[in-house]
């Protein structure tokens, strides 16, 4: 590692040597009793190295000063597979010589003797480094995420806490390997970040321009600057070879191999390596800012892929696509938790559509404009606001913005509800539900809403949610059903995204990564430990 001195990187093949050897004697030592007087010198030696740490030693005090890392007179794997994390602490976006890991192999190599002492001393800094390390890697940066309840917002653990986490875990390398203390988005998101360092390093650093789709046949001048950056002879046409070296970029990236130089697939071939590591460190950090434990069953929409899961004890069980806001209106990013269902509700129309759409409308046709879309026009947004009768309403002014104006849409067929919408209490009016229009669900890029996420079979959700098809009380607008285990939902903006291969890189439809990368290559502010 470009952290480790000279000397530290001679002796690594020697040291994982060493650690297979161990975790083969610590088999044996532990299919015999220890002696107690081992036992108990390692005990008193526990409790005399965490003195002056008063998390740590509260940790430890709670478990009769019984080690984590030490098993049957020896350190177990997991001290290796802790020094790896901390030697690869940049994938975190932190600063791996703060976790000092020339200093924690070497009390890992001094343990390797057995002593009590020494075996005291690492198992002491192998607890103080991942506690560290683990907050920070917690420490989340704001990215914009809505939390509607306060628990949903990530917190720092204690290093107490952090302890006793990784000590009740069953396995503590699995533990280790899962990054069990993170979310599982953001485990697999740092993995894709080793897997992809280096990435169009290779390349020459040639621009191709936006455009049309480049297809094999094509004449467009770009060609020549594709084959170049592709480390072609730039004179030729986009023939079988430019076609299967623009498979394998798109193959590397997660996109559909389809061989044809789009606008995405152009964009990534444009990636230096550099780009493609903020990439990824900008998604680490809005899975970061995801809670740590997502729940045992929740809801995941991604607004970058239009997309939809439903999460049971870590599986995905089941997925749809997912109509979302458009550019101007983006879907926000929103932690919360779905709490009921509405059966035959209004569609409260917005006041902006009420100005562009509806008000237009009855200037052209008239008042039956309203009847005949099946629209009421109200007074105000009480509950208990009067109806208005439609040709009494100043249309012109409504249209020029100068009043406005409450319309709702009576449930039924044509409802741009649908039968159905899903409630997460939040005071931007957000939520999910059924939609009659099921010709956008079709659409590759299905950016077509006003913010909230229409679904594209919001019964399957709702049998889900409630274990059977729910049904309402009666036939009035507007019936409330509590979901009977309230469950958590994210609604979360990924551009690099975990994939069952690795990430897959999407389109930055709300153009926000530029300014989330800008504010992320800013220096955090300094953090009491």
């Amino acid at each position: 590692m470009r952290f480790q001195s000279v000397r530290r990187a001679g002796v690594s093949r020697a040291r994982s040597l060493l650690f297979s050897t161990l975790a083969c004697a610590a088999v044996a030592v532990a299919a015999a009793p220890e002696p107690a007087l081992a036992q108990g010198g390692l005990t008193e030696a526990v409790r005399s190295a965490v003195r002056g740490d008063r998390e740590i030693a509260r940790f430890y005090q709670q478990r009769g000063y019984q080690p984590i890392w030490v098993r049957g007179g020896t350190l177990g794997p997991e001290a290796q597979q802790l020094l790896h994390l901390l030697e690869t602490a940049e994938a975190d976006g932190l600063n791996p010589r703060t976790y000092r890991p020339n200093a924690v192999a070497d009390a890992i190599e001094e343990a390797a003797g057995g002593a009590p002492r020494a075996l005291a001393r690492a198992e002491m800094l192998l607890s103080r480094t991942f506690a560290e390390y683990v907050r920070d890697a917690r420490r989340a940066r704001d990215m914009g995420i809505v939390y509607t309840e306060a628990h949903f917002r990530p917190v720092v653990p204690s290093k107490t806490v952090v302890l006793m986490a990784a000590a009740a875990a069953p396995n503590l390398q699995a533990y280790l390997e899962s990054i069990g203390w993170m979310n599982p988005l953001y485990a697999q998101l740092r993995g894709g970040l080793a897997a992809h360092r280096g990435l169009g390093d290779e390349r020459p650093a040639i621009h191709v321009p936006s455009g049309p789709i480049l297809r094999p046949g094509s004449t467009d001048p770009r060609v020549r600057l594709l084959r170049a950056r592709l480390g072609m002879i730039p004179d030729g046409p986009y023939d079988r070879a430019v076609a299967n070296a623009v498979r394998e970029l798109q193959r590397a990236y997660g996109q559909p191999t389809d061989g044809l130089a789009g606008p995405l697939t152009l964009a990534l071939l444009n990636h230096g390596s550099r780009e493609t590591q903020q990439l990824l460190r900008l998604n680490l950090e809005r899975a970061r800012a995801l809670p740590a434990n997502l729940g045992r069953r929740y809801v995941l929409v991604d607004a970058a892929a239009a997309r939809l899961w439903m999460y049971e004890d870590g599986e995905a069980v089941g997925s749809m696509r997912v109509v979302v806001g458009r550019p101007t209106e983006p879907t926000p990013m929103m932690a919360g938790t779905l709490r009921y269902l509405t059966l035959n509700p209004y569609w409260n129309v917005p006041p902006d559509l009420v100005r562009e759409r509806i008000a237009p409308g009855v200037q052209r046709e008239g008042p039956g404009f309203i009847r005949s879309r099946r629209y009421e026009v109200l007074s105000d947004w009480t509950e208990d606001a009067r109806r208005l009768d439609p040709s009494e309403v100043d249309w012109n002014a409504v249209a020029a913005g100068r009043q406005e104006l409450r319309v709702r849409q009576l449930p039924g067929q044509d409802n741009a509800m649908g039968r159905m919408k899903f409630m997460f209490p939040n005071d931007l009016g957000i939520y999910l539900h059924d939609t009659p229009d099921r010709s956008l669900l079709r659409e590759e890029g299905r950016l077509f809403s006003a913010g909230c996420v229409r679904l594209e079979d919001a019964p399957r959700l709702a049998r889900w949610l409630f274990g059977t098809a729910p049904r309402a009380p009666s036939s009035a607008p507007e019936q409330q059903v509590n979901i009977p285990e309230p469950v958590p939902v994210y609604i979360t903006y990924l551009t690099v995204a975990p994939e069952p291969q690795g990430v897959a890189f999407r389109q930055d439809v709300y153009n926000r990564d530029p300014v989330q990368i800008a504010a992320l290559n800013q220096p955090p502010a300094r953090r009491r430990r």
